[in-house]
């Protein structure tokens, strides 16, 4: 990995994140590859001794790019009543470490902080953790071929996971 990788790398994290707080879903979609596994396990509190405290098996939410396409369709119709009005969202993301490169892909873990508002409401959501990417390589850029949110709640404070991460 050379610096010219992390900085691009770095570059398509921070559009991404930008692309998603002004609410351009479509062109969210654009940075999907076709055969995304996006998905989110749940976390439990268990002793260290009792193993993982991540559930494989149990997700939040485990989207295909078809699904993500329903999602984002969904959020332009009167249905999407959670996101009218739209609530006010601010996406970080941190600690970009690349940890694999092969010809064709590269596995990045990083931190997130996702800060949601709505309307006038006094309270602010916050999601936060870690996600574990596989980026695929594409012309100049990359494509998420593949994202796995963790979140460091056990549960989770938020009104609905209607968002992206």
């Amino acid at each position: 990995m050379n610096m010219e990788t992390y900085f691009r790398v770095t570059h398509f994290y921070t559009r991404e994140a930008s692309i998603l707080d002004r609410r351009l879903f479509n062109e969210w979609l654009d940075l999907l590859a076709d055969d995304i596994v996006y998905r989110m396990p749940v976390r439990i509190t268990r002793e260290e001794r009792d193993g993982s405290n991540i559930v494989d098996d149990m997700t939040f939410f485990e989207d295909t790019k078809t699904s993500l396409n329903l999602r984002v369709k969904r959020l332009s119709t009167t249905s999407a009543w959670a996101e009218n009005p739209a609530p006010r969202t601010r996406h970080f993301v941190s600690n970009i470490l690349i940890e694999s490169e092969s010809d064709q892909e590269l596995s990045v873990r990083s931190h997130f902080l996702l800060m949601r508002s709505r309307a006038s409401e006094t309270e602010i959501e916050q999601l936060f953790g870690e996600r574990m990417d596989v980026l695929r390589k594409a012309g100049d850029g990359f494509k998420i071929c593949s994202r796995t949110i963790i979140p460091d709640q056990t549960i989770l404070n938020l009104k609905n996971l209607s968002m992206f991460l």
